[in-house]
């Protein structure tokens, strides 16, 4: 079974395919194309692209594994120089076949062109390019498309003239019903104001009348200044009667008794020491005796 053994051998040994797509590779990066057969074209597309994204790594680590399979210099400054800031933005693709429509003569094989893209034999990039900036042509429109909208435009246009010749029909309406309003608001004021003219008169009369009442009132104002004037009394028996005052008469009058009391005759005063004496002798007789008892009750 054949398994695991994708690719075309070319009807070589490994050892020369590798060598032939060395040799391609190569080629390709120095010069931009090269013409080969189709079976090979295919071929060196895949080890053409991984030398590629090696370039756009930068890394030496990307370099010591492109020098591996690449043979040249030249191709190495071409593959980590130009082709990586060209393919920066690009991620995968960077090779076009274009088949050549003739045949080899001595084995009849398909012959085709390998190339990069962008390079100076690049041309079908230059070509798309200019037929992509072309303006595209605007389909035709169908005539019964056209006669449908002219007939919109037209009944537009007819609706549009009706509103107008309406508009300034309402808006003389509105203009006469702002006067009609107009009119009827000045002539209630005109009527407010007559009769303001006429309770004016009778206005003045009752405040004429009111006003001798009220000078009537301020003229007895003055009997609360009158009653101010008699309050003074007040404040003078008041003032004669402070309660400091009363407690210094107070202590007058009771040194004055102390005196007199101190005036009496010295015969009460000789009675009324004798007698405390007595009093005094008498208890300390009934102490004393008291005493010989709980003796005399402790002997027996």
């Amino acid at each position: 079974m054949r398994h695991l053994k994708a690719g075309n051998r070319l009807g070589v040994t490994t050892a020369h395919r590798r060598a032939m797509m060395r040799n391609m590779v190569t080629s390709i990066l120095e010069n931009g194309q090269i013409t080969c057969t189709l079976a090979r074209a295919k071929e060196v597309r895949k080890p053409l692209e991984k030398m590629i994204g090696w370039g756009k790594q930068g890394s030496l680590h990307a370099r010591r594994q492109a020098l591996r399979f690449v043979k040249s210099k030249e191709a190495m400054t071409q593959l980590f120089e130009e082709l990586a800031v060209r393919y920066k933005d690009r991620k995968g693709g960077y090779c076009r076949i274009i088949k050549l429509g003739k045949n080899r003569l001595g084995d009849n094989s398909e012959m085709a062109i390998v190339q990069l893209l962008g390079s100076k034999a690049d041309q079908l990039s230059e070509l798309k390019s200019q037929s992509g900036k072309k303006k595209k042509t605007k389909k035709k429109e169908s005539s019964v498309l056209k006669e449908v909208s002219e007939k919109i435009q037209t009944e537009n246009s007819f609706s549009e003239k009706d509103d107008e010749s309406v508009k300034p029909k309402e808006a003389e309406s509105n203009k006469n019903e702002e006067r009609k309003k107009e009119k009827g608001t000045s002539q209630i004021k005109h009527e407010t104001s007559k009769e303001e003219s006429m309770t004016e008169p009778v206005r003045t009369k009752q405040e004429a009348q009111q006003m001798p009442k009220e000078n009537i009132k301020t003229e007895t104002v003055p009997e609360k200044n009158i009653k101010t004037e008699t309050d003074p009394e007040e404040n003078i028996k008041t003032k004669t009667v402070p309660e400091e005052q009363l407690a210094t008469d107070k202590k007058k009058e009771s040194t004055t008794t102390e005196t007199d009391s101190s005036e009496t005759d010295p015969i009460e005063v000789q009675k009324d020491s004798e007698e405390m004496r007595e009093e005094t002798e008498n208890s300390s007789d009934k102490v004393i005796i008291k005493k010989n008892d709980s003796e005399t009750k402790k002997q027996n």
